[in-house]
Parts: structure tokens; C-alpha cells; sequence
């Protein structure tokens, strides 16, 4: 399968966790996914430090990171005073996110999704002045934690609306990863079929176990980029019941971006290991689990690369 992997560790992966990684193991982080091959990773959060504080330190990453690394990293966004603190810093790709349902979007952003939506060009204008580009990351596409079911047509209402015009790519996300193989399928297929040159990105969460089975449902409808953070770290802070994202480890095994090597999963197995216990968290991806409980004879597992299983 022809996909790009985006590592979300350090934003959605940390939002729930207890403390502060500080800013140069942050940094020391991004540049460990960038060795790799990781071509997209999202760096933190310009959300209020009170709120999410293990993204408190953002800004202070960003200023660490070199323009050259700066094109491979994304900052989340939700107000134009984010984008245009962003754009100042040099941050070139945004990602403004809003939730399809109301009781969501007013909890994690305190607004309703159509005064998020009548701000989205204030934000465009903002990124393209300063040579920057911007997702639009639609939450809860699915369900929400607060009323249930969302329905199809509010999500491709977003997606069609013309204040939408100018953002680079959509973010569908299963935000507290209830959805299903094929209702993955359906809403990223019919998004995938407007054919109007946008990249399509899927961001799901493993709550109940299906992680890697709806990204491959995404990407076999047209997804261009799925979201994995390391260890599976991660979940909501403002979704009752939502935990981590599907783990970066199990996605790349399962959809083999042409960056990847048995040497690179390994390494990047190690990184997560790193990150895991920085976090003071415990790792849920079973890709990793295996690739300690599997001999030397399958090239993927640790003990075939000696100097990575530690």
C-alpha cells in the first residue's frame, strides 16, 4: 500500500500522561523520527498549558528545531491567535482542528463548530501570508462521547464548505475510536471521491481494538496519510472513554511505508520504548510486544537486530 505515516506522539500521544518530557528530549525525539524516515510527525499543541500541560513546552521545541526539520512537522491549531503565534515562531504546517459535534467542540474548544468554521479563513489567510499550509482535522467523525452517533452528512457538510477552500489536506478523526472497518470505508471513501486534490488523512484511536483494521479500511478508500503514535500513548482529555491512538508500530508493520526496514521498525521500536517510560506509561502496541516475544528466524522481531533489543 502506497501510504505516508504521521507520528502524533508528541501532541495526541502526551495529552493524557502525568508529566513534562522536557524540551530537549523532545527535540531529541523529532530528530530520531526524522533518522528514520518518518516523513510527517505532529510536534504539540498551541491549546492553553493549563489545560493540556504535558504540551506546555510547544513553543520551546519549536524554537529548538532547525527550518529544515521544521518541514516535516505539524502544530495543532484552533483560534487565529494560534495561527498567527505559529506562523511567527516559523511553524509551516498547521493543523486547525474542530469537532462535527457541537457537545465536543464546545467542550475541547469552547466554541461552537460553526464559529470555528467562520474563523478558518482568518487562519488561511494568516498561513498563506507567512508561507505556511493548513489542515482542517475534523474530530469526532463518527461518534461523540456526549451524544452518540454522528451522522455522515455533517462531516461532508464541513468537508464541502466553501470556507474550506485552501487547506491542504482533511483529518478524519475516530476520536474515541468506536468506529468500525466499514464505516471507515464509507466516510473515507466518499470523501476520497470528491476528487478535489486535497490529501486525506485518517486519525483513529484503538479504543476498542480496531485500530489497524480501520486504517487499512482508509487507505484501501483513498486515505494519503495515517496518524500513529508510539506505544499507542494517547487519547482525549476532554472524550470520556477515549484511549490511546493505534500505535505507530503496529501501523508501520501493517502497511510497510517504503521508508521502512526491519532495522528501521526496530529502532523505532527502541524509540518508543524511550518514550513510553519518559512518559511514565506502559506500551500498547502489540507489534512490539511480538517483536520481543519472536526469535532471531522472523526479520522482524528484536532479537535479529542485537543492537536495537534493549
Amino acid at each position: 500500500m502506497s501510504v505516508d505515516i504521521r507520528d502524533v506522539t508528541l501532541r495526541d500521544g502526551l495529552q493524557l500522561t502525568g508529566g513534562l518530557i522536557p524540551t530537549a528530549e523532545k527535540v531529541a525525539i523529532i530528530r530520531e523520527l526524522i533518522r528514520l524516515g518518518m516523513p510527517a510527525i505532529e510536534i504539540g499543541s498551541l491549546a492553553r498549558p493549563d489545560l493540556v500541560p504535558p504540551l506546555a513546552n510547544t513553543m520551546d521545541v519549536v524554537a529548538r528545531l532547525t527550518p529544515e526539520e521544521l518541514e516535516r512537522c505539524w502544530v495543532w491549531i484552533a483560534t487565529p491567535r494560534h495561527a498567527r503565534r505559529a506562523a511567527e515562531a516559523g511553524i509551516r504546517h498547521m493543523q486547525y482542528c474542530l469537532s462535527v459535534s457541537p457537545a465536543h467542540n464546545r467542550a475541547n474548544i469552547g466554541r461552537d463548530p460553526e464559529d470555528s468554521m467562520s474563523a478558518l479563513p482568518e487562519v488561511l489567510e494568516i498561513a498563506g501570508s507567512n508561507g505556511a499550509d493548513v489542515q482542517l482535522c475534523l474530530a469526532t467523525a463518527f461518534t461523540c462521547p456526549f451524544t452518540g452517533d454522528v451522522d455522515p452528512r455533517a462531516v461532508l457538510e464541513l468537508v464541502d464548505d466553501p470556507r474550506a477552500v485552501g487547506v491542504t489536506d482533511v483529518v478524519i478523526c475516530d476520536t474515541i475510536g468506536q468506529a468500525t472497518p466499514d464505516r471507515v470505508a464509507d466516510l473515507v471513501g466518499t470523501v476520497s471521491d470528491r476528487g478535489d486534490g486535497r490529501g486525506l488523512v485518517f486519525h483513529g484511536h484503538d479504543t476498542w481494538g480496531l485500530g489497524v483494521a480501520n486504517a487499512i479500511a482508509a487507505v484501501s478508500a483513498g486515505a494519503t496519510t495515517i496518524d500513529g503514535s508510539l506505544g499507542g500513548l494517547g487519547g482525549c482529555p476532554f472524550a470520556p472513554g477515549a484511549s490511546g491512538n493505534t500505535a505507530t508500530e503496529d501501523l508501520v508493520f501493517a502497511l510497510r511505508p517504503d521508508w521502512l526496514s526491519p532495522q528501521v521498525f526496530a529502532d523505532l521500536v527502541r524509540l518508543g520504548q524511550s518514550v513510553v517510560t519518559a512518559a511514565g506509561e506502559t506500551s500498547a502496541s502489540r507489534a512490539e510486544k511480538a517483536s520481543r516475544l519472536t526469535p532471531a528466524t522472523f526479520p522482524w522481531a528484536l532479537a535479529a537486530h542485537p543492537s536495537a533489543a534493549r
